[in-house]
């Protein structure tokens, strides 16, 4: 198949696209991958004009001598969603039970569980970059952008079931005020809760730190819970705190669910999924080969870390560096601050003690050593398969950001346990 001035189709990979074209459309790339996972349900519509132009600017910057409008752009688009293979980690499955977008997506735990359970994600939404790559490597798809940004939302489609978002949290400006859905423009919740108007899906899972509870005196939660319930119209049961280790992963990681269903599904009570039977521990996440010597701590920063944790104790504070044993279970992992350091553990499998990075001191000799991305991906409860495209410092950061897959997929069991009921007519 030819384009104009004996351009084959051939020529044109995907890669050579985002190469070429990343830059050109805010959306482009998000919206081109988007139209290439969503050809099979009517959803690829809501993505076609901005993939289309993405292409066709694509094509004019990789062909400068030639022109193309959108007919032959279209052509070109039609062709390479033909020769689409889905060749990623984790494809969409083959024969969805239900539709779902991802929100504050992250690095796509929310869409891991969600896929396990038979989800198609239709829509995606991450700001930060690095993140985006770590998705689209692992997903076959770029996120959209900024999602406060009308044009990202106008990308969003219909009839989507469940809307999933990690939102970070956020005081309201309510003094005075009845705390509604008003009252809470200008936060990042305010845009959840405009979509979740908008579009009215049968079911929500949002997820957020534990503090969620307290924030503001409490007066966070309570708007967040009025809106949901009295302006939009949906039964929210009881927010719950989850901790991670009840599901399977040996971290000490709480965070508050708050899940919901449309009214019209008439659903009045729900049941958070109860803590499973299984006891695991860091030995059971660790690296199975001896991980680099980079890993291992020097003397001079261990001495560091000691001198630092000696400082907080004086005054009372438990702030500090620490170990965890084999058969114990870790920290919550968190992306600055002390998390890499409050998750230290002792491996005493290392023999090449040379240095691989500028140091001070020398590499010690006890076997104390950072764990690493993957281990902190099996923290979280990420499959091995899953890709880490980045560097160390964007791995930690993302995984310290993420959801802990196996805690949300045991509640989006629950939830679409329900939601499943209204749509079998039972």
């Amino acid at each position: 198949m030819k384009l104009q001035e004996n351009i084959s189709l051939e020529e044109i990979s995907e890669h050579t696209f985002k190469k070429r074209a990343g830059e050109v459309l805010e959306n482009g790339s998000a919206a081109f991958t988007h139209y290439i996972n969503n050809s099979k349900n009517g959803v690829s519509t809501f993505f076609k004009e901005e993939a289309v132009e993405y292409v066709r600017q694509a094509l004019s910057a990789k062909f400068p001598n030639s022109e193309f409008d959108a007919d032959t752009a279209d052509k070109a688009l039609q062709y390479m969603l033909f020769e689409n293979k889905h060749d990623v980690p984790f494809p969409e499955p083959e024969k969805p039970k239900f539709k779902f977008i991802d929100l504050f997506a992250g690095i796509g735990g929310f869409r891991i569980a969600m896929q396990n359970l038979g989800g198609k994600c239709v829509f995606t939404s991450e700001w930060d970059e690095q993140a985006k790559r770590t998705y689209e490597a692992n997903f076959g798809e770029v996120p959209f952008g900024d999602i406060t940004k009308e044009q990202t939302k106008s990308f969003i489609p219909d009839g989507f079931d469940v809307l999933c978002a990690g939102f970070p949290c956020q005081a309201f400006s309510i003094a005075g005020k009845r705390g509604g859905f008003e009252d809470t423009r200008g936060t990042l919740f305010f845009d959840v809760a405009e979509i979740i108007k908008r579009k009215k899906p049968k079911a929500l899972f949002l997820e957020n730190v534990k503090g969620l509870r307290n924030h503001d005196k409490g007066k966070t939660l309570e708007t967040i819970l009025n809106v949901l319930r009295n302006d939009l119209g949906y039964f929210v049961p009881e927010p719950q705190i989850i901790n991670a280790r009840d599901f399977g992963v040996p971290q000490n990681r709480e965070r508050i669910f708050i899940v919901g269903f449309r009214s019209d599904l008439n659903i009045s009570e729900f049941s958070y999924p109860e803590p499973l039977n299984k006891k695991v521990t860091i030995a059971d996440i660790k690296e199975e080969d001896v991980p680099a010597t980079r890993y291992y701590l020097s003397t001079q920063y261990l001495s560091t870390l000691e001198r630092h944790k000696a400082r907080h104790e004086s005054k009372g504070n438990g702030f500090g560096f620490e170990i965890i044993a084999d058969d114990g279970t870790a920290n919550a992992v968190v992306c600055g601050g002390m998390g890499r350091e409050r998750n230290l553990v002792i491996d005493n499998r290392i023999t090449d003690f040379n240095p691989t990075t500028h140091i001070k001191g020398v590499v010690n000799r006890d076997g104390i050593r950072k764990m690493t991305p993957r281990e902190w991906a099996r923290l979280q409860g990420f499959p091995d398969e899953y890709l880490i495209p980045v560097a160390d410092a964007s791995a930690y950061k993302q995984f310290g950001n993420s959801v802990a897959v196996p805690a949300i997929q045991a509640t989006a069991m629950e939830v679409i346990k329900n939601m499943m009921k209204y749509a079998d007519g039972k």
